[in-house]
Order: C-alpha cells, then structure tokens, then sequence
C-alpha cells in the first residue's frame, strides 16, 4: 500500500505579542498598533497560538478583531484557560461572573485553584463561547489544553479530559501532558485515548530533563499538533522568570534541519500545526520563518535510507 502524503503544514509561533518581540526588529516601525502588528504578523504566518487565553478569559470581541484582520486562511490555536486545565489562576484576571461565584475568602488570594463545578461550568461556557467568531469564520484551529506536571495517568484523569471534550464541543482540542506516566509502559493505552476520541496528542521538544517527558511525535487524529520549547533546562525550572525568559532558546540552523527532516515523515494526518514556543525576542519567528522553508525545501525529498526514520524530535545542546 503506497504511504500517506505528508499533511499540510501550518508553522508559527505562540503569540504575536510578546513585549520582547515588540522591542525586536521584526516589526517595522509603521506596525505600531494592535491591529498593524497582528495584519503584519499574518503576511508571514497563517497560524499562530494565542496563549493570552490562558491567563485571562477570552472575550468575544478580541476574537471578533482577530478574525478581521486576518487572511482567510489563516487559523488560530487557542490556549485553554487556566482553572480549565487544573491551573491557578490570577484572582485579579477572573470576570465578575466568575468572581460572584467564589467565596469572598478565596478572593482575597493573589491565586485562585480548585474551581467548584459550578465555576467551572460557567469558566467552559464563557471560554467557548468567546471564540464563536473564529468558528464562523472557519479560522479556529486547536483548543491547546496544556495539562500540568501534576495531571498524572489515572482513570480519573481520563474522565476530566472527556469532561473537557463534551464542554467544548466540536472544538478540536490538542493535549498537551507534562507527566511522564501518560507514556513509558502505557504508552499505546494513552495513544488509543486519544486516538478514539479524535484527540491530538501534542508532540513537544524540550529541554532533557527526568521530570520532563518525551511524547512520541506521532498523530492520534487528523490534525498533528507540534510545540518547540527550546532546551533552555535552567530557565524551565525557574518559575520566577518571565515566560519569555523561560523558553529563551534560539535553534540552530542543524536541530531544524533534523527537526523538518522528521515532521516530514509524518503520516495519517491531513494538517500539522508546528508552534515555536520560544518566543523571547524575535528568536520564535526567526526558527518558524526557517522551518517554514525548510518544510517546503523537503516537499519531495524522499528518505535518505529509503526507510521512515524513527519518530522523534531533535535534541538540542544542553
């Protein structure tokens, strides 16, 4: 049986606004606006990952804009909210709705975790319903639902994640898991999870570490989901640090080579969406701009060997 075709290939980077992207020299001096910034962005990229969604709900408005203001082509990917993936939240971000559902006690802490079901209801209600305007304007790609490394493989887990499908409808969501129990042993039983449920399993590329796992970069549904962290191992575990000082990472010219050399064996899915995370400065756009070309450069270059290589993503320095 002859393979697959590779998928379409969607590459950018999470989030158009970073304060020390704005300071860099990707935008020109005329981009001054949100508007000119985000239309500028979208002449480069027809994707990107909105992660602002997950430390403030979304508003229908700001979605309504981002619509507007880009090509028809293009897809948005949407972070989730943080109490809906078992976050904390900033007190202070939570909408009144919300906040008339809390205790007066609990509002008075900078965080907020461990929503009531109620909370939570009204959390997947309000975040859903925001986005309709990029439903109706075929521009939503993902739900990212990025669990955290305390979100282990266990039943009850599972049955949060169907939780999390049945709120958000027809959405496509994306799972991310930061605990290595999701893979190892039971690696398959989580693959057939997700792939039952037309759920897609994000592949990511990280810093090496023992408490970081090392999803298989495989799909579980029709659209892939890709994020490059960077291998800034330091700055991972400093959670003081700014989330652009976090993911400060430049790739090499050579880990990108062997980065599209591998997206490019990818099979069963019809999209990829490939996301550079390490947004600090211009150095996500700069990776995204050359993964882009690299991805087009090997559109039909066939295997070296002859043979699919394993499935995995580069590892970087450090």
């Amino acid at each position: 049986m002859a393979a697959q075709s590779h998928p379409q290939y969607r590459v950018g980077t999470a989030s158009w606004t970073d304060p020390t992207l704005l300071q860099a020299s990707f935008y020109p001096p005329s981009a001054k606006s949100a508007e000119a910034r985000l239309r500028f962005y979208a002449d480069h990229f027809d994707t990107v990952e909105v992660d602002s969604t997950y430390y403030a709900l979304p508003n229908e408005r700001n979605a309504a804009l981002w619509a507007e203001r880009t090509p028809d082509d293009f897809r948005f990917n949407i972070k989730a909210f943080a109490l809906l993936t078992q976050h904390q939240a900033e007190t202070r971000a939570l909408p009144q709705p919300v906040r008339d559902l809390i205790p007066k006690l609990a509002l008075q802490e900078p965080r907020f975790g461990h929503p009531s079901l109620e909370v939570l209801q009204l959390c997947f209600k309000m975040f859903r319903s925001a986005l309709h305007p990029l439903r109706r304007a075929d521009k939503l790609g993902c739900i990212l639902f990025q669990f955290p490394p305390w979100f282990t493989a266990r039943p009850s887990n599972e049955e949060y994640i169907d939780y999390c499908r049945e709120h958000m409808g027809g959405d496509r969501l994306a799972i991310e898991f930061r605990h290595a129990s999701w893979f190892g042993e039971r690696l398959q039983r989580t693959l057939d999870f997700l792939a039952e449920r037309q759920l897609s399993l994000v592949c990511f590329d990280a810093p090496e570490a023992p408490s970081i796992p090392k999803p298989p970069c495989t799909p579980t549904a029709d659209v892939a989901y890709v994020r490059f962290h960077g291998h800034n191992r330091q700055a991972w575990f400093q959670r003081a640090t700014t989330a652009a000082e976090r993911f400060k990472y430049l790739y090499s010219d050579d880990e990108l080579r062997q980065g599209a050399h591998k997206l490019r064996q990818l099979r069963g899915a019809r999209t990829a969406y490939v996301i550079f995370n390490n947004c600090y400065g211009d150095h996500g756009v700069r990776n995204a701009t050359t993964m882009r070309r690299l991805l087009a450069e090997q559109e039909s270059a066939p295997s070296p060997s002859g043979r699919e290589p394993a499935l995995s993503l580069p590892k970087g320095p450090g």
